[in-house]
């Protein structure tokens, strides 16, 4: 997690380090959660503003939410399409890439 000059009024960024296959990260490891999108309106409409960046948050409310999403993915929003399409359509599979890459990073 890496906190910019003018937090807490602006989110942090969050960063897997190590290889993940989920819908709300992106292939590079950042994660694409509302939580950590900047404060106000969505200029695109999808997201309201109480559901993105507030002062409020603390490190403890991020990696609840992360934890959360880890688990229930948002497919309507993805920052990977393909992890998306696999978790809606062949969950099995989806399920053994990630196992596949928990091991692998276990080893690490």
């Amino acid at each position: 997690m890496t906190f910019p000059s003018d937090y807490p009024l602006m989110p942090p960024k969050l960063k897997f380090t190590t290889e993940m296959w989920h819908p709300n990260i992106y292939p590079d490891g950042n994660v694409c959660i509302s939580i950590l999108h900047p404060p106000g309106e969505d200029k695109y409409g999808y997201e309201k503003a109480s559901e993105r960046w507030s002062p409020v948050h603390t490190v403890e409310t991020i990696l609840v939410s992360v934890i959360s999403m880890l688990s229930s993915p948002n497919d309507e929003s993805p920052a990977n399409v393909e992890a998306a399409k696999e978790w809606r359509e062949n969950n099995q599979a989806f399920k053994k890439k990630v196992q596949r890459l928990a091991r692998r990073s276990a080893d690490m």
